[in-house]
């Protein structure tokens, strides 16, 4: 599958900005991570774009909906496997297993959270770091809708420390901030 196979399947399902948005952000992250092991941009960028499918029409069907809609666009059984890995604990039992499952599940979460940080900043993502991160991280009442326990196993189950984790999102959701609402011009 195509970036705008993936993308305009994305958008058939979910119209509100900020669910398209999140999917770009996790998007961009996943392909940074991608890189990082020497793995398929595209094909782990596609899985963060679409990892929510089925959220925005089915919310009480997250996770479950989604292979039926991932089959449309001719998605295989790892790539569905992976998107639905990342509502383990939550809304199925699809454990993350491959390293790709286990960075979605991390970031998924995690992507709200800097999202949350670069909102609250006047340069939004600009000149942002992993400090001013992870002090927010640390204020349970700011983004509150953050499950901090996904992301913190998620680091587990990646192997990663959560700094090191956050130092490679954040330059992912720079290159995207004009994209996903987060740029300082706005």
């Amino acid at each position: 599958m195509t970036r705008e196979d993936a993308f305009e399947l994305l958008t058939k399902y979910n119209k509100t900005e900020a669910l398209v948005n999140h999917g770009k952000s996790v998007e961009a992250v996943m392909k940074a991570f991608a890189k990082h092991y020497g793995e398929d941009e595209e094909y782990w960028g596609n899985v963060g774009l679409l990892h929510d499918v089925d959220y925005e029409m089915w919310p009480e069907e997250h996770c479950l909906k989604a292979p039926e809609l991932l089959k449309e666009i001719g998605a295989d059984d790892d790539f569905i496997h992976a998107v639905c890995s990342h509502g383990w604990k939550l809304c199925v039992e699809t454990k993350p297993e491959l390293q790709m499952e286990k960075v979605l599940y991390t970031i998924d979460e995690l992507t709200g959270l800097i999202y949350a940080t670069a909102l609250m900043r006047p340069t939004k993502m600009e000149g942002m770091n992993a400090k001013s991160v992870k002090k927010k991280y640390k204020n349970a009442k700011f983004a509150a809708g953050v499950n901090r326990a996904v992301i913190e196993e998620g680091a587990v189950l990646m192997g990663m420390e959560l700094t090191d984790i956050i130092n490679i999102a954040i330059p992912a959701l720079q290159s995207v901030a004009d994209e996903i609402g987060l740029s300082n011009q706005e």
